[in-house]
C-alpha cells in the first residue's frame, strides 16, 4: 500500500542520448538500458510506499526524464521553474498540469529569473539554492518571496551542473556531499561522502535512503549509521549527469 506521498516521474524519451552534459565528457546512453534502469528505479519508490504518477512524456525534450528541474514543491505550493537551459524550458508544461491535479497552489519563476530545481535542496527548515550555471540571483529571489517564511540561503556551485549534483540532506537535515564543488562558507556543515555520487541521497522515509549502485563506500557508511539504504543502478543516467534526485519529485502524503 503507498502511504509514504506522490512519486513524480517520466519515462525517458527517444531522444535521451541528446541530452545535455556540460562538467563531464559525453559518452554513448543505451535508451534500451536507460529505461530498464528508470523502470527498477520507479520499482524502488513504489516498494518505499510512494504512488507513482506519471508525467506526460516528451518526446522531443531530451532531458525531460530529469523531472526535478521542472518544479519545486514545498509545503501545498508548487513552483514551476523557468530551467537555466532554454532547450529545457518546454518540459515544465507537463508538470504544471500534473501539479494542479495534485491541488497544489501553483507559482512559477519568470525572466529574467532562471531557476533549476535541481538546484534547490530543503533541509529540516532551510532551503539552500545553489547559484551557478542554471539559476541566478533573481531566481533565488523569486522563490524567495514565493516560499514565504520558509528560510533561503544561496549556495554558490562549482564544477557540478546543480546543487543536488553537490550535496544533499539526511532525514536530520544534515548535509552530506562534495566540499570542493560548494562554497562550504554558507553552511553549518558538510559531511564528506566517500563518492561523489554518494552525495546524492533520496529520502525515501524517516531511517530509508535511495542512493547510485555507483557509491557502494557511501551506502556502507550510511547504512552503519543504521540506516536502511536502497540501492539503483542509473550508470545510463550518470552519463548525462543525472542523479537519483533528478528522476523524481516527491510529494509527501501530508501535501498530496
Amino acid at each position: 500500500m503507498a502511504d509514504a506521498g506522490i512519486a513524480l516521474v517520466r519515462r525517458p524519451g527517444p531522444r535521451l542520448a541528446e541530452g545535455l552534459v556540460t562538467h563531464i565528457e559525453r559518452r554513448p546512453v543505451d535508451l534500451a538500458l536507460a529505461r530498464r534502469q528508470h523502470e527498477a528505479y520507479t520499482a524502488a519508490l513504489r516498494a518505499a510506499g510512494w504512488a507513482v504518477r506519471a508525467v506526460p512524456e516528451a518526446d522531443d525534450a531530451p532531458d525531460a526524464v530529469f523531472v526535478e528541474d521542472t518544479v519545486v514543491v514545498c509545503g501545498d505550493v508548487a513552483v514551476l521553474t523557468l530551467p537555466g537551459a532554454p532547450e529545457r524550458r518546454a518540459e515544465v508544461a507537463g508538470t504544471e498540469g500534473v501539479v494542479r491535479d495534485l491541488g497544489l497552489t501553483v507559482e512559477r519563476i519568470a525572466a529574467p529569473g532562471t531557476l533549476d530545481g535541481g538546484d534547490v535542496l530543503q533541509a529540516g527548515g532551510t532551503v539552500y539554492v545553489g547559484r551557478g550555471a542554471r539559476t541566478n540571483e533573481e531566481g533565488i529571489c523569486q522563490l524567495a518571496r514565493l516560499l514565504g517564511g520558509r528560510r533561503v540561503v544561496p549556495v554558490d556551485v562549482r564544477g557540478a551542473l546543480h546543487l543536488k549534483s553537490a550535496m544533499t540532506a539526511l532525514p536530520d537535515g544534515s548535509l552530506i556531499g562534495v566540499p570542493d564543488w560548494v562554497d562550504t562558507s554558507a553552511l553549518p556543515a558538510l559531511r564528506v561522502a566517500p563518492e561523489p555520487s554518494g552525495a546524492h541521497v533520496v529520502v525515501l522515509g524517516p531511517e530509508h535512503l535511495l542512493l547510485a549502485a555507483s557509491a557502494p563506500r557511501t551506502a556502507d557508511l550510511l547504512a552503519a549509521d543504521g540506516f536502511r539504504v536502497t540501492v539503483v543502478d542509473i550508470g545510463e543516467f550518470e552519463a548525462l549527469e543525472g542523479c537519483v534526485t533528478c528522476l523524481s519529485v516527491l510529494v509527501p502524503t501530508r501535501l498530496s
